[in-house]
């Protein structure tokens, strides 16, 4: 890992300088009588009628637009186990990006342990300050338990976004890629390449949204995983629900024929390998700063070509789905989030740009303020449907 030696003068330094964030009243304290409302004696009612009626804490206090944002450190952005220190600047901002584009609050947790039974815990008992979790950065395959237990454990959201808000984009891409290309997902012949928390989360969320499981295949760094490997936990769920054709080999065996290509892998996929797909093809490279495959390269071979980067068209970015998919939970006050929910969100973040696709627009920009309202909007009739909604 690189360091970086903080200069005053460096833009980036000057920004996160005391932070990108801080705690704002939303009430008046220039008065006794403002003092005595918001503090005491007044505040003693409010909590007496929440120890009656648990439930009026949604109504009386930050819960119902407040999320924490939780990580142990040990998986951030591409820089890997840095710690729960450092990994405090990029909580801040997926904090300030929840405020900025959905009007949710989010509190930073940067948790001092890497062990799944104490985050856990620490996550149950931080539970009723918050109305819903956000896990972020906690590497695999401990998330996949974290995120588990804690759906189990509490009555509010839980959402791992490496996982979950990357796959719902990356859904959306495909969705309007396949229209653009006059297909449809269901005859899709896809390669995952990568089978940590964002490609097992890809598959899942891919097959919920309508690709023929039997014609996906996922690789990790042995090459495809399938019944043929002695496999366990979520690789061993992949090799049973994919691979119907029992393919054995390396990711150019993967892509053989196939029309879509979805990287979250980081290792490097040779172009002969992209060369072997079907005519028509497209290729999501999503490793950043390094895609799998360099996107001037991927255009020799398909038709549309995506990237986790900004400065090449088609970002799959996660905060095109994140704070919509949490808005929309929290005001439908669901006590979960649903793949109902994920792939309402990612209908209603291909229908932004639905009307105007091109090959260098399948989604829309990270920017666009009517993506979030769109997805929460979304999200919450979802929840309703699902049965997992409080109002």
């Amino acid at each position: 890992m690189s360091t970086s030696t903080p200069d005053p003068a460096d833009p980036v330094f000057r920004l996160h300088a005391g932070g990108k964030m801080a705690v704002a009243s939303t009430v008046p304290l220039t008065s006794r009588d403002d003092l005595s409302l918001a503090y005491t004696p007044g505040v003693a009612r409010v909590c007496e009628a929440i120890a009656a009626d648990p439930d009026l804490a949604d109504d009386y206090t930050w819960v119902s637009h407040t999320v924490a944002v939780v990580t142990d450190g040990s998986a951030v952005l591409g820089l890997g186990n840095i710690g729960p220190r450092a990994a405090l600047p990029v909580m801040e901002g997926k904090a300030v990006l929840f405020k900025q584009f959905a009007g949710v609050d989010a509190v930073p947790i940067c948790l001092d342990t890497q062990d799944v039974d104490e985050i856990v815990a620490a996550v149950r008992a931080l539970a009723p300050s918050f109305g819903g979790i956000n896990l972020e950065d906690i590497s695999a395959p401990r998330c996949f338990e974290v995120e588990r237990r804690l759906d189990e454990a509490l009555p509010i959201p839980v959402f791992h976004d490496d996982q979950h808000g990357t796959a719902i984009v990356v859904l959306a891409a495909l969705r309007n890629a396949a229209t653009l290309l006059n297909r449809k997902l269901g005859d899709l012949r896809v390669a995952v390449s990568g089978a940590g928390a964002a490609g097992v989360a890809v598959t899942k969320m891919l097959i919920a949204g309508g690709v023929n499981p039997d014609q996906v295949v996922v690789c990790d760094s042995k090459g495809i995983i399938g019944r043929h490997r002695e496999l366990t936990g979520t690789k061993a769920e992949l090799a049973e629900i994919t691979n119907a054709a029992g393919r054995q080999g390396d990711v150019s065996e993967a892509l053989r024929g196939a029309d879509v290509l979805i990287g979250v892998s980081g290792g490097q996929i040779p172009e002969a390998a992209v060369a072997g797909m079907a005519p028509g093809g497209i290729v999501f490279a999503l490793a950043n700063p390094t895609p799998e495959v360099h996107p001037e390269v991927a255009r020799r071979h398909v038709a549309v070509v995506a990237t986790g980067r900004s400065d090449y068209p088609n970002q799959i970015n996660n905060v095109l789905a994140f704070p919509g998919v949490f808005r929309g939970a929290l005001d439908a006050r669901a006590t979960r989030i649903t793949d109902g929910m994920k792939v309402a969100a990612a209908d209603a973040i291909a229908n932004v740009v639905a009307e105007s696709l091109t090959p260098e627009a399948i989604v829309p920009s990270p920017l666009d303020p009517r993506v979030a309202p769109a997805v929460a909007e979304a999200v919450a009739e979802a929840a309703r449907r699902d049965g997992v909604a409080r109002r």
